[in-house]
């Protein structure tokens, strides 16, 4: 049997701006969907992820094969060609030297390309009419198959679902005004006027979960650098120079297990607006027998509610202290144990 980590991880409370929906004249606007019948706000996976790669980047002595350019803002590659990844023809890696890196093996890959040649004319068909061979119809026999593109795929091990607020949007927009001249488009004209926009905003906690099969990585140790690096994740979506918000979790449940389903994603509840959460989803899976408590590892500032601590009587890890690097080490020691065993 496999084993698999699946994490719930809700964010510390925040001012959440600048997380880009489609402007709608000079108002910024933020990303949202209907959530439970109510608009909420959401960042998307690929923004988590490139958050992600950016700090995989920085902590990995080679690097990261895609790396983006702040000056730039364009990505650069170390391996455009995913060379590392090339498989002989008995499906084993062919050691040419090329560095494998550490974000292809966690979060997939996809290089698609369009057929090289053009492809053969159409075979001229006899015109019906008599008007001798007409263009657009093949006869039988003589088209040539067009050439086909190819495709370099390689499924993310590690998966993100989309961040989701913790409350509602209630509909809260801020009026700004950039000073004379601030920018350039502040300097268009005469310049001497300040230039008035809006930015809608939401004080809220975003919840989000991932799910990982340490077994199916080419180096399953990845596992552990990934749950180290999301436990101080930064800059995510919305932050900008004049916003910013902690995208590191202030609560976190990991749940390792043969179970090959998460069974808790978005577990988190608020009962007072935010300042505190629950995880009424999580106690009814437990009650149900669907998520055996021992699996579950629980740290943040929700290991201290009355839920949490009902499930560490219940078989629950919560480590001393409750904080989320505490919890990512015991999960991250869990993982090895489980590789050293042979569980694949």
């Amino acid at each position: 049997m496999s084993l698999h980590v699946f994490a719930s991880i809700v964010t510390p409370f925040g001012t959440a701006a600048n997380n880009r929906g489609e402007s709608e004249g000079n108002i910024t606007t933020l990303q949202k969907l209907i959530w439970m019948g109510l608009p909420h706000t959401t960042i998307s996976a690929e923004a988590i992820r490139f958050a992600l790669r950016r700090l995989l980047a920085e902590q990995e002595s080679n690097g990261t094969n895609r790396r983006y350019n702040e000056l730039t803002r364009v990505n650069g590659w170390e391996d455009r060609e995913f060379q590392s990844w090339a498989l002989d023809k008995n499906g084993q890696f062919i050691n040419n030297g090329v560095p494998h890196f550490i974000d292809d093996d966690l979060l997939g890959f996809m290089s698609a390309e369009a057929a090289k040649g053009e492809a053969e004319e159409e075979a001229m068909a006899p015109d019906p009419q008599g008007g001798g061979e007409k263009a657009g119809k093949k006869g039988k026999g003589k088209g040539k198959a067009k050439p086909k593109g190819t495709a370099t795929i390689r499924r993310g091990v590690l998966e993100v679902t989309r961040g989701v607020s913790l409350t509602p949007w209630p509909g809260d927009v801020t009026f700004n005004a950039a000073s004379p001249r601030a920018t350039q488009s502040a300097a268009k004209g005469e310049g001497d006027n300040p230039v008035p926009y809006g930015t809608e905003v939401h004080a809220t906690r975003y919840q989000y979960g991932l799910a990982l099969t340490p077994a199916r990585l080419r180096d399953p140790s990845r596992a552990a650098k990934a749950l180290k690096a999301l436990a101080a994740l930064n800059t995510v979506a919305g932050n900008h120079s004049r916003f910013l918000f902690d995208f590191a979790p202030d609560s976190v449940i990991f749940r390792l297990t043969e179970d090959p389903a998460p069974r808790f994603l978005y577990c988190f509840e608020t009962p007072d607006d935010g300042r505190t959460v629950d995880a009424p989803l999580l106690d009814r899976r437990v009650a149900s027998g669907d998520i055996n408590p021992k699996e579950l590892v629980i740290g943040g500032s929700f290991a201290t509610s009355e839920l949490a601590q009902k499930l560490k009587q219940q078989g629950a890890t919560i480590p001393e202290p409750h904080g989320i690097r505490a919890a990512v080490e015991v999960a991250v020691q869990g993982i090895e144990a489980a590789l050293a065993k042979g569980k694949r």
